[in-house]
């Protein structure tokens, strides 16, 4: 039996429901952000949070819990990175709730991202390509393209952290709400899309088709 359940293949998320459920919590947080006064004005349990951003980074946090709680239930597991990120929204957004001070929040992409480049590069100096472990699925690499995906999104990463940094020290909070949801989004899809020749060059599959 216990063998069995060990070989039993992982249910997938069609790519439409798991796009709803990465995206749905920072549309939520922008929505709630622009449109705080009037959500306020229509549910007053939410003025007790504070302004809009305060509204909207409670939003976020729930809005986040119900996004892990329905991949959960239909895939009964939970990809790391999404799960790292969202413990961090849970933490920083309630330190911000609690303390009334929005840096926490801000702060938030700057931390999940350091974190996750710190990971990445610092695998990478053990000798371990560590995106492997992540993508392993979707893709099938060689030890050589591991290694350049992996170096190159750790320091993706780490160039994420540093435009969170001056985006949300340079500008106003609206300006960060939005650049957070169109801006950071777009950017890493074409940075996504920028490394399909890497993937290519080294798939196995390529390599076996050959």
């Amino acid at each position: 039996m216990s063998t069995i359940e060990a070989t039993k293949p992982q249910k997938e998320v069609s790519p439409l429901l798991k796009l709803v459920l990465e995206l749905g919590p920072l549309m939520v947080f922008f929505f709630a952000n622009s449109r705080g006064e009037w959500l306020a004005g229509h549910f007053p349990t939410l003025s007790e949070l504070g302004g809009p951003i305060f509204i909207a980074t409670g939003l976020f946090m729930a809005a986040t819990a119900i996004a892990l709680i329905v991949s959960w239930m239909l895939t009964r597991t939970l990809p790391m990175m999404p799960l790292i990120s969202g413990i961090v929204v849970l933490v920083f957004g309630a330190l911000t709730l609690w303390l009334q001070n929005d840096t926490f929040i801000k702060m938030k992409p700057t931390i999940v991202n350091t974190l996750f480049g710190t990971i990445l590069l610092g695998g990478l100096l053990f000798g371990k390509s560590l995106l492997g472990y992540v993508f392993h699925s979707a893709f099938k690499l060689d030890e050589d393209g591991w290694r350049k995906l992996t170096l190159r999104w750790g320091f993706f990463f780490l160039v994420l952290a540093v435009l969170n940094e001056v985006i949300w020290r340079s500008f106003s909070t609206d300006f960060w709400v939005a650049f957070k949801v169109w801006g950071t989004m777009p950017i890493t899809i074409l940075f996504t899309l920028a490394q399909m020749p890497l993937i290519m060059k080294h798939s196995l599959d390529q390599d076996n088709a050959k």
